[in-house]
């Protein structure tokens, strides 16, 4: 199984298979508008926009699981994101990351790479780095900064 195997909503709304994504390295991020690394947005779209022609795709997913940091509806988000961070990267509809609810393709995340002490995600902002053949590499805490990841990203796209 690989995260090609399952679909998500646009934050418009379309229903996209992962398969869109084949063959690209991906970040995938657990996002919110309210939480202190929010300004972490700013990093994630210089990463996005200096290697998106290499094949690296930013995926932002927001989620309101962390003490109510991403209340808004998706319209809102979306308007925020553009608006303040000037997000191009694409972003997804608001869905839960733990729990029973929790979206499929976060459950297969922390399955594939567990945090520390357990699979749960801790925090907004943390992020899942995929390999071109839809397999998770390397996961990062809320913590770490997006030009943190460069090196890591960098090491996928040459492979």
């Amino acid at each position: 199984m690989s995260i090609y195997d399952f679909s998500v909503t646009t934050i418009d709304g379309e229903v996209v298979s992962m398969q869109k994504y084949k063959d690209k390295v991906l970040l995938i991020v657990n996002v919110a508008s309210e939480c202190g690394f929010t300004p972490q947005y700013e990093g994630l779209e210089k990463l996005s926009s200096e290697y998106k022609d290499e094949g690296f795709v930013v995926l932002g997913f927001p989620s309101n699981q962390f003490s109510k940091q991403e209340p808004g509806a998706n319209e809102e988000i979306k308007i925020f994101c553009q608006g303040t961070y000037g997000v191009t990267f694409d972003m997804f509809a608001k869905i839960d990351v733990n729990g029973e609810g929790a979206d499929p393709l976060f459950k297969f995340l922390k399955k594939e790479q567990s945090g520390f002490l357990t699979n749960a995600i801790k925090w907004n902002f943390t992020k899942f780095l995929v390999d071109k053949e839809g397999k998770v590499a390397k996961r990062f805490s809320s913590a770490t900064k997006p030009k943190d990841i460069e090196k890591s990203v960098k090491k996928l796209l040459k492979k």
